[in-house]
């Protein structure tokens, strides 16, 4: 399926908020610039008009978004959006050469030691994207 194109935001019109907070995002009067009647969040028009950005958040990106027409979608995916993949995968290789070096028969303790290290030292970080992404 493609994706939408972006459509031009038009600073009369009342929109959904992209927060997921069910409120509307009304125009400020004399900027080009929303607030959201829910969350308390503003946003301002970017871009010749196409790009709606975030401001005042403690998130460390910019957050922006497009509008399609029904919906808005992430404006610049980047690496802030999908690190959760990144995340998992270098969690499950660290596992898995952890268990590797755990269950395999040698001659010297030591070895064995540190692959326990190491497992536990990984469910830390596994721990901490499984808290981060259940919301």
């Amino acid at each position: 399926m493609q994706p939408q194109k972006a459509q031009k935001i038009d600073l009369t019109q009342d929109y959904p908020c992209p927060c997921r907070r069910r409120g509307r995002l009304t125009q400020i009067a004399l900027t080009e610039a929303f607030g959201c009647d829910r969350c308390q969040q503003i946003f301002v028009v970017e871009e010749s008009g196409y790009v709606l950005e975030q401001l005042s958040t403690s998130y460390p990106y910019k957050r922006a978004w497009r509008w399609t027409g029904h919906q808005w979608s992430i404006a610049n995916p980047g690496l802030g959006e999908s690190y959760l993949p990144i995340a998992l995968g270098a969690i499950l290789l660290t596992l898995s050469i952890g268990l590797i070096l755990t269950f395999r028969p040698s001659t010297n303790p030591s070895i064995m030691l540190w692959a326990i290290v190491l497992l536990l030292l990984t469910l830390l970080p596994a721990l901490m994207v499984l808290l981060a992404y259940r919301r």
